[in-house]
């Protein structure tokens, strides 16, 4: 006789809900011991010291570019004003005087980030050759670390810094080096299709009453007309409209500018052709404006570098690559349509470069060669430390002659 579990018994609960399955409970979850917390805390305290000197560090450099700021542009504005009886006796002495000055003012902020450990390494060919020939460097644009980038890797070609002319975005008028820019006279362009016919004739008309008049040499120019990131997607729009090629690293460019600039200033031989320079022969120099140069601007692992990181400097030391190829103007032609095809196809020649850098770390060889050589580029500490000196004691002098006349009037 089998006995009958009674109610309210722990069998006659399990009986009532029937037959179970054979089967483990789940495992009771464990507790973390909390290692992986205490490792990411330690590797936290250990990283404290470190960004603490870097927030240290880019306050400090934020301090002395305010700084430098205050006393080097003021400086050069009081100069160029006390110059002015020079600049209606001798034209071409002021504006090398001012050309001096303008050239320092853009060693200042190479030094920015020649101290924060970004340099330059150059590949191509050697653009120093023709740094007295009047020339237009293409330039394509990924960051506002571009114009600082230039900056540096034009120190030391020559004259070319002091007798340059550059095309940037109107809103670089409004920056704290917009006065300067405004004096020296580089151009400054507005984009958008609404403005873009009326400020290519602005540009005809300020070629025309600044450039020869100032005795400049070289004329920096974006084709591109706008940043990469910010461009691409229309580009690659267009160029899927027009039967064009893909870009991926650069974006098709824009010819209304640099048409202009060659048919302003390309000398004209008896027969109409251009009056350039000879690929060969370096030396040959024609008046009028002679070279093109294609400048090629590639960061690594595509990371562009703006003006903020250049100021502040929290970025680590970064090697920027900037291959270099020159055109005679003889080679490059002037009809629009023509001189449309020639641009895309020096852009599609850039694609090609920077795929070949960010593939392997370097710009291809030459044709015809074996190897690519590169050129470190360097900058004086010497010639640094010595236009430091001179803006702060120029700034300390004009703040004491200055407070003398208010002192006098007032």
């Amino acid at each position: 006789m089998t006995a009958t579990p009674g109610p309210g018994t722990p069998a006659a609960a399990a009986a009532a809900a029937g037959p179970q399955s054979c089967r483990r409970s789940p495992p009771a979850p464990v507790e973390k011991d909390g290692s992986d917390a205490n490792v990411s805390m330690a590797v936290a305290v250990e990283e404290a010291p470190w960004m603490g000197w870097v927030v240290a560090k880019a306050l400090m450099r934020f301090a002395f570019m305010v700084a430098n700021n205050l006393v080097a542009i003021p400086s050069y504005i009081c100069y160029v004003i006390i110059l002015q009886p020079l600049r209606v006796l001798d034209s071409k002495r002021f504006w090398y005087i001012e050309g001096l000055m303008y050239k320092w003012l853009l060693g200042m902020v190479a030094s920015w980030g020649w101290y924060a450990g970004y340099t330059v390494m150059e590949w191509g060919e050697d653009i120093k050759a023709i740094s007295n020939d009047e020339a237009v460097m293409l330039v394509n644009h990924q960051a506002t670390g571009d114009v600082c980038t230039l900056m540096m890797c034009l120190q030391d070609k020559g004259p070319v810094v002091a007798q340059m002319m550059w095309l940037m975005d109107h809103i670089f008028k409004y920056t704290n080096f917009g006065v300067v820019s405004l004096i020296h006279g580089d151009f400054f362009i507005r984009q958008g299709r609404s403005y873009r016919d009326q400020q290519l004739l602005v540009l005809k008309k300020h070629l025309e009453h600044n450039y020869r008049s100032r005795d400049r040499k070289w004329i920096v120019l974006f084709p591109e007309g706008g940043f990469l990131r910010k461009r691409r997607e229309t580009s690659q729009a267009f160029a899927k409209k027009n039967n064009l090629p893909f870009l991926t690293h650069v974006t098709l460019p824009r010819f209304g500018a640099t048409s202009i600039i060659l048919n302003a200033l390309v000398a004209r031989q008896e027969n109409g052709s251009p009056a350039g320079g000879d690929a060969k022969g370096l030396e040959c120099k024609s008046r009028g404006l002679q070279w093109i140069i294609d400048a090629t601007i590639a960061y690594p692992n595509a990371e562009p570098i703006d003006i903020q990181t250049w100021i502040l400097g929290y970025r680590k030391p970064t090697v920027t690559h900037v291959h270099y190829r020159i055109f005679p103007i003889k080679d490059v032609p002037l009809e629009t349509d023509d001189l449309a095809r020639w641009l895309y196809e020096r852009f599609i020649e850039k694609e090609d470069l920077l795929s070949h850098f960010y593939r392997t770390g370097a710009f291809p060889p030459p044709q015809g060669q074996k190897e690519a050589v590169s050129r470190e580029m360097t900058l004086s500490n010497t010639w640094i430390f010595l236009i430091q000196c001179f803006a702060f004691l120029s700034g300390y002098l004009w703040y004491h002659i200055i407070q003398y006349f208010y002192h006098c009037l007032f």
